[in-house]
């Protein structure tokens, strides 16, 4: 018997072709079970999407804007972390430690300079041009007019650049770099989850706090700082993130360099109430100081402008290198000199001479275009001004002399409140960094009378601002627009419209259907339309009326539709998620001015 027909191949031949079609029926099965799981993982994820957007579109405080700031503090943190252990192996090899090359030229440190300032340009060259701006004042001008979005392109120049400077001993400080590089990573982290860009100017302040906090093991200076210098406003919605954002960036460096307070080495002693009037002269030579200071930088920074970018470098390398071989104590970013002015028995010609000679590094680097913060060398000059004032009044009145620390603090807080227009700012930072709240009550006494005499006598502004106005940068926003700037379209968007493709004979059964909801029509090219009806004034017919809308993202601010619908009063635009042809939303101009007039914004 062929085998083809036995009983028992067809038997077995039945039993596979159950089993293939079980087998393919499950397949199926899977497949759809698969895909119907991914359309709820989808759903759930444009829900969640949607409602994080909804909370972040508000100006209220909540706990996802917190676990946000968190998250892109963290982030921050090693970036400035790893510029940090990065500086300290350079400076195991660079830092004057030893000052036994004043005068020998022939000595490697004392061209490390001239080689720093060639290493910049090289990174400056090597960078895009449009992507050269960087430090304190241009991050200011991104927060104020561009939500605090600052472009990728910019870090790499930034990190580099003022590794090279801070490594080479330039008198710039740390704090340009941490700024400016906290601030972009919390920035681009921010665009890249698609939040909304009221939100955006939030994480990047936090992670402008957690740089400065991972900097100066400062949290609460950092906190200050940022509400005080670039934010220049309080709420408490703002307040949580960064306050956090600072707490992980003071976290992120007690874990590795250890729980260190810069200036717990300079010995403070309580100062009696009847040296205060001295201390208030003190504040008014500071003043003068300050304000001296903030000129001749500014001055060199606008002569300097238009220079070729080499000839800048070259030009701040040499004049650093000048002074490093006879007055290397000048160099760095402040530490020397405060070294010198806490000294056991400081003499007064060395320090004036290292004053000036620290003044002039730092205009000539700042000014010049090396990439660096200006609150480390204002630090070793408050310094050296404190210390030069209490060995001048220790000359007529001695009981001063075992006051020279405090003084030496004093004129810290002062050079870095006047100069910076952040007088909070800097005695918080001071209290943190010398680890003695028995400052607080001096540095306010003198940092009032110096402040007042630089700001009303002389005619001093803030630095940043300042510097933003040479560079032609803009900073100033008008307050309806800055109010507005606070929430998103999403916060005030009607989500119940109705839309429509284009059918004329549909049209006004839909809108007499709608029952107050806005109708929006998508003609036959694809444009947004919105759809009412208009009485005519001369035969009171009631017709049918369509304009054109114009559409904004999501993730845009309510001053974005201000600014659309302003110069009509009148309209609406519709709000869009990820492409055009997503409409979610629809704000009018109507419900834009009830929202003003609310004072909710």
């Amino acid at each position: 018997m062929a085998l083809g027909n036995s009983p028992l191949y067809k038997i077995q031949s039945t039993q596979e072709r159950v089993r293939y079609n079980t087998t393919q029926a499950n397949a199926v099965q899977l497949t759809i079970n698969k895909a119907a799981i991914q359309d709820a993982i989808s759903t759930a994820k444009k829900y969640l999407t949607n409602e994080l957007r909804d909370h972040l579109s508000q100006a209220k405080i909540s706990a996802q804007l917190c676990l946000l700031a968190l998250l892109f503090a963290i982030f921050a943190s090693c970036v400035i972390l790893l510029f940090r252990l990065l500086l300290l192996w350079a400076n195991h090899y660079t830092q004057i430690e030893t000052l036994d090359f004043t005068g020998n030229i022939a000595d490697w440190r004392a061209l490390l300079p001239l080689f720093g300032a060639l290493l910049i340009w090289i990174v400056a060259k090597l960078g895009s041009k449009r992507y050269k701006r960087m430090g304190i004042a241009y991050v200011l001008h991104r927060v104020k007019l561009h939500y605090g979005k600052i472009p990728l392109q910019s870090a790499a120049g930034q990190f580099f650049q003022a590794l090279f400077a801070l490594g080479t001993n330039f008198s710039v400080g740390r704090e340009g770099p941490a700024i400016h590089l906290g601030a972009v990573s919390a920035s681009v982290l921010a665009e890249k989850f698609n939040l909304p860009d009221n939100s955006v100017r939030i994480m990047c302040a936090s992670g402008i706090a957690a740089g400065i906090a991972a900097t100066f093991n400062a949290p609460l200076a950092a906190v200050i700082f940022v509400l005080e210098v670039i934010v220049r406003e309080y709420k408490v919605h703002y307040f949580f993130p960064i306050m956090l954002s600072a707490i992980c960036g003071a976290v992120s460096s007690q874990l590795v360099f250890g729980n260190v307070h810069e200036f717990d080495r300079i010995q403070v002693i309580h100062i009696p109430l009847d040296h205060y009037p001295i201390l208030a002269l003190g504040g008014i030579a500071l003043g003068c100081a300050a304000a001296f200071f903030n000129y001749a930088l500014l001055k060199v920074t606008a002569t300097g402008q238009n220079w070729p970018l080499i000839y800048r470098l070259l030009l701040a390398g040499s004049i650093t290198t000048l002074i490093g071989l006879i007055l290397p104590q000048a160099l760095g970013t402040g530490d020397l000199a405060i070294s010198e002015a806490i000294s056991e028995h400081p003499s007064l010609l060395l320090l004036i001479a290292l004053l000036a000679a620290k003044i002039i590094a730092t205009i000539a680097a700042i000014g010049l275009g090396i990439p660096g913060g200006l609150i480390g060398p204002l630090y070793g000059i408050g310094a050296l001004i404190g210390a030069i004032l209490a060995l001048v009044s220790a000359i007529l009145f001695p009981s001063i002399a075992p006051y020279v620390g405090l003084y030496t603090v004093i004129g810290m807080t002062a050079m870095m409140g006047v100069c910076l227009s952040a007088p909070l700012a800097a005695l918080v930072a001071l209290l943190e960094m010398t680890n003695d709240a028995s400052i607080i009550l001096p540095a306010m006494f003198v940092t009032i009378p110096a402040f007042l005499i630089a700001y009303q006598g002389f005619k001093t502004n803030s630095i940043f601002f300042k510097q933003l106005e040479i560079m032609g940068l803009g900073y100033k926003v008008a307050p309806v627009n800055l109010a507005l700037q606070k929430k998103g379209v999403r916060a005030l968007m009607d989500k119940r419209f109705v839309i429509v493709n284009n059918n004329d004979e549909l049209l006004l059964e839909v809108l007499k259907r709608a029952e107050g909801r806005p109708v929006l029509v998508r003609n036959a090219d694809g444009v947004i339309e919105m759809l009412s009806l208009e009485m005519q004034s001369y035969d009171d017919n009631i017709t049918l009326s369509r304009h054109p809308m114009q559409g904004l993202s999501d993730t845009k601010t309510l001053d974005e539709v201000y600014n659309l619908l302003s110069p009509k009063r009148s309209g609406e635009v519709f709000i869009y998620q990820d492409t055009p042809d997503n409409v979610v939303g629809v704000v009018s101009w109507s419900n834009l001015q009830q929202e003003i007039r609310s004072g909710q914004v």
